[in-house]
């Protein structure tokens, strides 16, 4: 037995209250090591001198290129669980608790893996409605000026700050709130039910992440009641909003900053600013903390009392004056953590199924503890799509073990609300990773509806825009070009809404065939279970019987539906008959 790739860690992905009579348990093992895993649970203040346990055999759930992941739920009346597993490899078998392994179970209970104590309070409560979502991440100034139209120019414009300044404002395409709202049928029509706004706030250049005042709209986007009036026809068509928090920095004429360039030490607002020496210089590079070295964006100090609060009042003022339903929080993994703990609970006692969605490129196990973000950005799911679909680098056992990995990482239900994406308005478009081949965009982007998370669509993605350079990608929606996938984009999102086991259902690998191209799937819940099956490869691939027969066999089941062949580079949907009699969807 490889005891050294054994794993389980108590109150982490590996043991979550689901709910308060739930607790999953979860064991990770070498690779086809062993043959049975049972996990052993009792009351751990039983009044007993010795603790009665209760036995449940663990399911392999998954597998990725290194290690077996076990599960089991143990649903009983206790609230303090103490618990120790049994392993068989069919040759030895090991117990296994929190003083290690051990030929016999001797220790007392305080020496098995413990789950103190189920508090509803610590269960990880993502909103209900984020269980279909379909998103639109709009970069405001490159989206719409009116009805399927962007002027295209560029606006440039005095604005105040909150010291009564005058200041700068510019954006460069001509977006603006009014040509979202105008366009609202359009996404309706698509399928999409929430939108990500890039900032609002009045700020400096186009792309708003240098705010000069954190209370009003950029008067180059609209007014206060056009956000007003979006947000409510977005709520009448069903369509949550999220609006873009940058907190971790201001903007070079946010009121506080400008305070502290002419009055140095001498400015009540210089601890407001993360290590600020003296004297400042303004330059490039900058002397003090700012965002990536750009002298224009100042690292506020949100340990500081009164930037806290100032903020959290940011947050609580969006909800309230234009009734938002949650934040995207920009550049999350450098702000405190105890800024973000506090700004949940102020947001959450405003509106209790606000969404909080972090900006973190890496894993971010500790912010998803359930006390600060419901979700964070998956760059990994971006990362895995490129290689696999655009750039085939990745055969489909390595990208099937990969999203396995990434899924496991967390405990399902943060797993589940993870924001999933092809690009960003921070990354170059997913088709010129893909060098133009729009069969590479159409996979991948029936992948992300298909995939465990929330599916997120860049604006114009479905207008097949390119782009390597932050000009390009953030370029002007291309509304009146004719030649789109738009129509297949909205079967796609069909599709997922209407199978609710690819938006909440467990994801298992069924078949990876590495030199056919050929990847099969399972998504499942408590109502279907779901086939998916992509060929990601340039030809046709036909399914004999004993292709099937395989299948059946992984997934003990029947597939009545059974297709003749697989076209290249497409992908389809089967309902599994004694689930549902929905038959097959196919991508083309």
């Amino acid at each position: 037995m490889k005891k050294e790739a054994i794993l389980h860690i108590p109150l982490s992905q590996y043991a979550y209250a689901e709910d308060e009579c739930t607790l999953v348990i979860r064991l990770r093992a070498a690779k086809g090591d062993l043959k049975t895993c049972d996990v052993y649970y009792g009351d751990r203040v039983d009044p007993k001198p010795e603790i009665r346990t209760w036995q449940i055999r663990m399911e392999r759930v998954a597998s990725d290129d290194l290690y077996d992941y076990f599960e089991a739920k143990i649903k009983d009346r206790y609230r303090r669980i103490c618990y120790y597993f049994l392993l068989d490899d069919e040759e030895t078998q090991i117990y296994y608790c929190e003083r290690g392994f051990c030929d016999t179970i001797v220790c007392s209970r305080t020496e098995y893996f413990q789950f103190p104590y189920i508090r509803r309070e610590d269960i990880q409560a993502v909103p209900r409605w984020t269980k279909n979502l379909v998103m639109y991440h709009i970069f405001p100034d490159s989206f719409a000026s009116g009805y399927r139209s962007l002027t295209g120019e560029g606006r440039c414009t005095s604005v105040k700050n909150a010291s009564g300044e005058e200041c700068r404002s510019e954006t460069k395409l001509g977006g603006t709130l009014r040509g979202v709202r105008e366009n609202l049928d359009y996404l309706s029509e698509l399928g999409i039910n929430c939108i990500y706004l890039n900032p609002l706030f009045a700020a400096n250049s186009y792309h708003k992440y240098d705010t000069i005042d954190y209370f009003s709209i950029d008067p180059c986007f609209g007014t206060l009641a056009d956000v007003k009036e979006l947000v409510q026809d977005c709520h009448g068509r069903g369509i949550r909003v999220l609006f873009d928090g940058v907190f971790n920095h201001c903007g070079p004429d946010f009121f506080a900053f400008r305070d502290v360039l002419k009055k140095g030490r001498d400015s009540k607002y210089y601890n407001w600013f993360y290590d600020m020496p003296e004297p400042i210089r303004y330059e490039d590079p900058p002397n003090y903390e700012a965002f990536a070295y750009v002298k224009e964006m100042p690292k506020l100090n949100t340990g500081n009392r009164e930037v806290e609060d100032y903020l959290i009042r940011v947050g609580t003022y969006w909800i309230q004056e234009a009734d938002i339903d949650g934040w995207r929080l920009d550049v999350a993994n450098e702000v405190n953590h105890g800024f973000w703990r506090h700004f949940r609970s102020a947001v959450r006692q405003v509106r209790p199924d606000a969404f909080l969605i972090g900006e973190i490129w890496e894993d971010s196990g500790c912010w998803l503890l359930g006390d600060q973000f419901d979700s964070t950005m998956n760059y990994r799911f971006s990362y895995l799509c490129k290689d696999f679909f655009a750039e085939r680098t990745m055969s489909v056992s390595e990208f099937d073990a990969q999203m396995i990995r990434m899924i496991y990482r967390y405990p399902s239900p943060v797993a589940l609300a993870q924001m999933n994406f092809l690009d960003s308005h921070d990354i170059p478009r997913f088709l010129s990773a893909c060098h133009g081949d729009r069969r590479r965009l159409e996979l991948a982007l029936f992948y992300l509806m298909t995939a465990y998370g929330i599916p997120s669509i860049f604006y114009g993605d479905e207008y097949c825009i390119e782009g390597v350079t932050e000009q390009e990608y953030r370029r002007a929606m291309p509304w009146e070009t004719g030649d789109s996938l738009v129509i297949k984009l909205r079967d796609w999102i069909t599709l997922r809404k209407s199978h609710s086991a690819l938006c909440t259902g467990s994801y298992r690998s069924v078949r990876c065939r590495d030199k056919d191209g050929i990847y099969v799937f399972l998504r499942e819940d408590e109502t279907e279970r779901v086939l998916v099956l992509l060929n990601n490869s340039d030809a046709e691939f036909s399914c004999r019987d004993s292709f099937w027969q395989d299948i059946e066999k992984q997934i003990d089941g029947s597939v009545e539906n059974r297709e003749k062949q697989i076209e290249a580079m497409t992908g389809m949907v089967i309902a599994i008959t004694e689930y549902s009699p929905d038959g097959t969807q196919s991508l083309s």
